[in-house]
């Protein structure tokens, strides 16, 4: 169904002013994200994405509200994986919490710039060459078996290429300088590790929208229903964080559920030609085993080694 571009220009509108009343309004002044404000900006993006839902479900039908929860509710348990890395990320760097929240903001900005491109173009490659949905399918299955066996390889922020280049041609400050991403030193310009991180930020959410877009396409081929539900997630992530910041790691088998859900929507890529699993069907299985995995994980004790990690 296409969208008249007057929706595209007031969805995009809303999002800028979020961000704009955020960063502007809201986090005007340098200050560590309780728990308490984190847990409401959490509980305000899904109350928007549920009221956009409820939008979507009287302009446009049951089938494609139930794509827009479906997709949105796999867009925000694979930004759990996120968090794990953004933790990893601010304790190499040594970060202080108060720095993390503008980071992020710009992080989430820089993502959205990205997922744009990668739907446009996903969507675009499926219509033109059918094939690609096979290969969308096969990489869902191939990195759901790797979440699955523990062998998809680790981020080490050490090792990023994209880190090693900023560090190797241009000049780094040792030492953080407030929440500044460039200083000025001795007539020279530098950028600070607050930087590196942003660029870390950024490299780390193309690597997982490899893996995120193909599985929302699963769901739907419809740019609209595909780029709101990816964007409401994406603005949610940040307050998830500093909300699960430190309980995250109990969690530990919802890489398990996440792992079953990509493989899952990687079989619904491959039998799409000889036959469609109903959106509910999809939506009920998806739901049941991310709620299966986070309750699994409260009530089973993880293994030594699993603890010996945190």
């Amino acid at each position: 169904m296409e969208t008249p571009i007057i929706f595209w220009i007031l969805f995009n509108a809303f999002v800028l002013l979020m961000l704009a009343l955020d960063l502007g309004v809201f986090h005007r002044k340098k200050h560590v994200v309780s728990m308490k404000e984190a847990l409401t900006w959490t509980l305000v993006w899904v109350a928007l994405a549920l009221v956009f839902n409820t939008v979507i479900y009287f302009w446009r039908g049951q089938e494609q509200a139930l794509e827009f929860f479906t997709g949105y509710l796999i867009e925000k348990a694979l930004s759990i994986d996120n968090i794990f890395v953004f933790i990893m990320i601010f304790t190499y760097f040594s970060i202080p919490p108060v720095y993390q929240h503008k980071v992020l903001f710009w992080g989430v900005l820089g993502a959205l710039v990205m997922r744009v491109i990668f739907i446009f173009a996903g969507v675009a490659l499926i219509e033109k060459f059918h094939i690609t949905i096979y290969l969308f399918g096969l990489l869902l299955i191939f990195t759901g078996y790797k979440m699955f066996s523990h062998d998809s390889a680790k981020i080490d922020p050490g090792k990023n290429p994209v880190l090693r280049f900023f560090k190797r041609f241009l000049p780094v400050t040792p030492d953080l300088h407030d929440d500044r991403f460039f200083v000025r030193q001795n007539g020279q310009r530098f950028i600070t590790p607050l930087f590196l991180v942003l660029v870390m930020i950024e490299t780390t959410d193309l690597i997982f929208a490899v893996d995120s877009i193909p599985a929302i396409l699963a769901i739907t081929q419809d740019q609209f229903i595909v780029y709101t539900s990816n964007v409401f997630a994406i603005l949610g992530l940040r307050s998830l964080y500093f909300a699960l910041a430190g309980v995250v790691h109990k969690f530990w088998l919802l890489s398990y559920g996440l792992a079953i859900v990509l493989v899952f929507v990687g079989v619904k890529m491959l039998l799409v030609d000889l036959y469609k699993i109903p959106i509910t069907w999809s939506l009920i299985f998806i739901a049941i085993v991310i709620t299966a995995s986070v309750v699994a994980s409260l009530k089973i004790k993880p293994p030594k080694t699993i603890q010996d990690k945190h």
